[in-house]
């Protein structure tokens, strides 16, 4: 097998230690040095110096959490870096240790057999902390809000029954009632806002519960914790409008596609960024995204087709941009919605339509161009004779002679 890279390094990344295995390559003679370093950032200077004195070119290294970011930011400017998907470069089994796994890393690496997970610049890397740092804060807001639910229902107090949001205007002003010693069913109905739309006998019963000390601790302490999780989204937020103010051409193009709207927008950009020519084509952003069908075939059978679970933080956005974008029944992906559930079940169908959507976007972001939508009919005319047929077929099958002649 051919060595692309004569002088190349592999490191086994922990949250102390980093073993480094150099591969050097002289005269046909391939030899090798390990050595191990700590990781504090004396440490890794240390280590890159030595990286430098062996004339290293290359250096891969695994993705074990977040411990392969200090060393990627110690040596991404004196070297070209590969970060590996420890998934693809399992070692054999058996022969499981810090240095085999840094001698492995080099050899793969020196016969280019590595392939390089995608690492965005420093400015998206922010922008996909600051994003996936508000979705973790929202979920945080949604546990406590289940929370809340629980010690009602404890409580014997049905307001989640009778209110469609339990921190709207009337739910949080029940909820505020409640902690502040407020028992009495009736008043508490009167905090409700005016359009909701339940029977005041309904409500107040409802409302009939039997509330004691311990009941409002728990409520006054979620409660807290959600309006202190609002606060930090709200900052975040003004945060995000920060980091997107050099994306904004960008972020506006991409708002032009159904579905897509702040938190999408933010999310697509954090995740895959602006530059598309880390991707050769949409099909590798797909790929990448988790939206391709899986390859899983022995003896001649396709034993399964799943998907990969991709990125998450991507995915499920796309997801929730999907069924907003199906809703607009004068577009593209309703029709292509509408077309695969009638074979493939919803599921299936807003995947594919995600997936279309991310293509757009690769798209967008490729050529600096607006979203062009193909419209509603773009399946019927892309392939009116089939359609024909097939309606035809239909007929016939219900027992009708059909007879088809050109409109005049």
């Amino acid at each position: 097998m051919d060595v692309l890279h004569q002088r190349c390094a592999g490191l086994d990344v922990h949250q102390k230690t980093v073993v480094a295995c150099v591969r050097l390559v002289a005269q046909g003679t391939v030899s090798r040095e390990v050595r191990t370093f700590g990781t504090t950032t004396r440490e890794l200077l240390t280590l890159s110096d030595w990286l430098a004195a062996c004339a290293v070119t290359h250096v891969a290294m695994e993705s074990t959490g977040v411990f392969w970011k200090p060393v990627w930011h110690v040596l991404e400017e004196h070297f070209e870096l590969v970060l590996a998907n420890a998934m693809h470069i399992r070692n054999i089994p058996g022969r499981k240790s810090d240095v085999n796994d840094a001698t492995w890393i080099a050899d793969l690496l020196a016969h280019g057999l590595i392939r390089g997970s995608f690492v965005p610049p420093a400015p998206i890397q922010e922008l996909r902390d600051l994003t996936r740092t508000r979705t973790q804060l929202v979920r945080e807001v949604a546990r406590h809000t289940l929370r809340l639910q629980r010690v009602l229902e404890d409580a014997n107090l049905k307001l989640a029954a009778v209110v469609s949001d339990l921190l709207g205007v009337s739910g949080r002003a029940v909820l505020d009632a409640l902690v502040a010693g407020e028992a009495d069913p009736a008043r508490l109905a009167d905090l409700t806002h005016g359009r909701l739309h339940v029977a005041r006998t309904t409500l107040v019963a409802a409302l009939d519960g039997r509330v004691t000390p311990h009941h409002r601790f728990l409520l006054q302490l979620h409660l807290g914790q959600i309006d202190a999780l609002r606060a930090a989204v709200r900052d975040l937020e003004a945060r995000l409008e920060e980091a997107l103010h050099p994306f904004r051409a960008q972020v506006e193009r991409l708002k032009t596609v159904p579905g897509f709207r702040d938190i999408a927008v933010r999310v697509v950009l954090g995740e895959i960024g602006v530059d598309m020519g880390r991707f050769p084509t949409a099909g590798h952003v797909r790929s990448w995204g988790g939206f391709c069908p899986g390859l899983h075939e022995s003896a001649g059978k396709r034993l399964s087709t799943r998907t990969r679970p991709g990125t998450p933080w991507l995915k499920t956005t796309l997801v929730q941009a999907a069924w907003a974008a199906v809703r607009r029944r004068d577009t593209y992906l309703h029709a292509q919605f509408v077309r695969l559930k009638s074979r493939r079940g919803p599921k299936k169908a807003i995947l594919a339509v995600a997936a279309s959507m991310l293509t757009a976007a690769y798209y967008i972001l490729r050529d600096d161009v607006p979203y062009r939508d193909l419209g509603a009919e773009y399946f019927v005319r892309r392939d009116k004779t089939k359609l024909a047929r097939h309606l035809v077929r239909r007929l016939q099958d219900l027992g009708l002679q059909v007879e088809i002649r050109p409109a005049a």
